[in-house]
């Protein structure tokens, strides 16, 4: 059990290595950056893609179109780096093979906001390759973990995620304030 930790530990700091925003290369990670107003009024909601063993993001941007390196709505700002021993069948191989796998599928699917998204593709990704032994990702828990395990790639990705929700917040309590006290 030691040996399969140490192994684990020792292609997490690997991996972590080769992470280069300015390159925009997140191997074996979950990449997100936020939609222009959506994002802006519930900060936890935005676009998703995959990284290959590499670092190359695949995304579902639109009907029937998964990028390659150019995220439908912008550069990365936060990442969550998964652990490739996680992986079912182990090695990069299998987990490249997934990200293929789910991006050819969803070349063929109509993008659909609420259900059937960015998201989703991520998640037949996760569930293709079995991570953590698990074939039931979705939309709903990747949000969530993405926005508990996600790091922000610099402070300019923190303030692209976070400033215009807290100018609107600003915003809307000023104008409370200035009602309440009429």
């Amino acid at each position: 059990m030691a040996d399969v930790e140490k192994e684990s530990m020792k292609n997490y700091h690997i991996a972590s290595e080769k992470i280069n925003p300015e390159a925009s290369r997140y191997p074996y990670c979950i990449v997100w950056t936020p939609i222009p107003v959506l994002s802006w009024l519930f900060p936890f909601i935005g676009h998703m893609g995959i990284c290959t063993s590499t670092g190359v993001i695949r995304d579902f941007a639109g009907p029937y179109f998964v990028s390659e390196d150019n995220m439908a709505f912008g550069q990365p700002t936060k990442y969550w780096m998964l652990d490739v021993s996680k992986v079912y069948t182990s090695g990069s191989n299998a987990w490249d093979t997934a990200v293929h796998d789910a991006s050819e599928e969803y070349k063929h699917r109509m993008h659909n906001l609420c259900c059937d998204n960015c998201h989703s593709h991520v998640a037949m990704a996760l569930n293709l390759m079995r991570y953590e032994n698990s074939t039931s990702w979705n939309m709903v828990n990747l949000c969530l973990l993405a926005l508990i395990h996600g790091k922000h790639v610099s402070c300019a990705g923190f303030l692209k995620t976070w400033l215009p929700f807290l100018m609107l917040m600003g915003i809307v309590l000023t104008v409370a304030l200035a009602l309440n006290l009429r």
